[in-house]
């Protein structure tokens, strides 16, 4: 990624250089132009590479394939390729288990993609773009008659703190929601190594160049260093701080109590949050509580149950906050594992 990618942070609006619906036709008639399909509509295929899965669209679409390789520890690599014979609408609900960043680098072609909630991404040939959400709802839209070859790097949560770190992980997962932390350019060497994992066979070396391609992004994401500001006594409080905001969410937590068990002043447990996890205690702490709420409910807990586990005594407030983290009701999402 060279120098000039955009830094970390919500998506913002429309750009001027957006791609608001791969169409040759006006927007106001996008809809009625294009063909909209499940991503569900996908069925297994032959593979192209020992080791890899294959999913593909009925061949009267057109030729549209997405071939997946597990790294395992939390790392996927997909490489898809659609030439779809109309404009195509492929809607699509990333239900990943936790939160994910992905790394996506456009071979060639343009494509769009639209969130639920009105985020909008556009890929272009010879740039990569790194985003980060968490079960996002979307759609993928793709122009009839063009190709649009993608390869992406998938890199689960736990795979993303082993890698990254817990700081610079929670700083680039954010409170949640579509996050686009970069787009931009490939460089000539990371073009090199695109282009090498697109025809890799061997599992090995697959890995390795996939760990490259990641560390060369994590680098380009990192903030620079603030010299000074933090002791390392400092920053193993802030940690421990951090820690028992995921250990004891059950709790009504707060951050004078927060400073009392960890030594640490408000203003620089504040101040060390915001450099190290790029948010404030509390935002950070709703932000664990509602993602492991999610989980609860999703495995059948009641939304009473949820809410007492997660530190709210008041199943009502519980649920207003839910919504506003998640778009959705708690009990939308009550069962839904499995």
């Amino acid at each position: 990624m060279h120098s000039g990618a955009s830094a970390p942070g919500p998506i913002p609006g429309p750009r001027p250089d957006a791609i608001p619906a791969p169409s040759r036709h006006p927007s106001s008639a996008v809809e009625t132009m294009s063909l909209r399909i499940s991503a569900t509509l996908a069925q297994p295929g032959p593979a192209a590479r020992p080791g890899w899965s294959r999913l593909a669209l009925p061949a009267d679409l057109g030729e549209c394939v997405a071939d997946r390789l597990d790294l395992g520890e939390g790392l996927a690599l997909v490489h898809s390729q659609y030439t779809p014979v109309r404009d195509l609408i492929e809607e699509n609900a990333a239900a990943h288990g936790g939160r994910t960043l992905v790394i996506t680098l456009a071979l060639g072609g343009v494509s769009a993609y639209r969130g639920a909630d009105g985020a909008e991404l556009d890929f272009r040939g010879g740039q990569t773009t790194v985003t980060a959400f968490r079960r996002h709802l979307g759609e993928r839209r793709y122009l009839g008659g063009s190709t649009v070859s993608q390869l992406r790097l998938l890199v689960g949560e736990a795979a993303l703190r082993r890698y990254a770190g817990e700081a610079q992980a929670e700083a680039l997962f954010g409170a949640g929601g579509l996050r686009r932390l970069a787009q931009g350019r490939t460089s000539a060497d990371l073009a090199a190594v695109a282009a090498e994992l697109a025809r890799a066979s061997d599992p090995l070396d697959t890995h390795i160049k996939a760990l490259t391609l990641l560390s060369r992004q994590l680098r380009a994401l990192a903030p620079t260093p603030a010299a000074g500001r933090f002791s390392q006594a400092d920053i193993a409080r802030l940690e421990r701080a951090h820690a028992l905001m995921r250990e004891q969410m059950d709790r009504e937590l707060t951050v004078q109590y927060l400073c009392l068990a960890t030594g640490l002043n408000e203003f620089k447990l504040k101040q060390g949050f915001r450099a190290l996890y790029g948010d404030s205690p509390m935002r950070l702490l709703t932000g664990m509580r509602m993602r492991r709420a999610w989980e609860l409910l999703e495995g059948g807990c009641q939304v009473a149950q949820a809410a007492y586990q997660v530190g709210y005594r008041h199943p009502a407030n519980f649920s207003a906050a839910f919504t506003r983290f998640h778009g959705r009701a708690p009990k939308s999402v009550f069962g839904k594992r499995g």
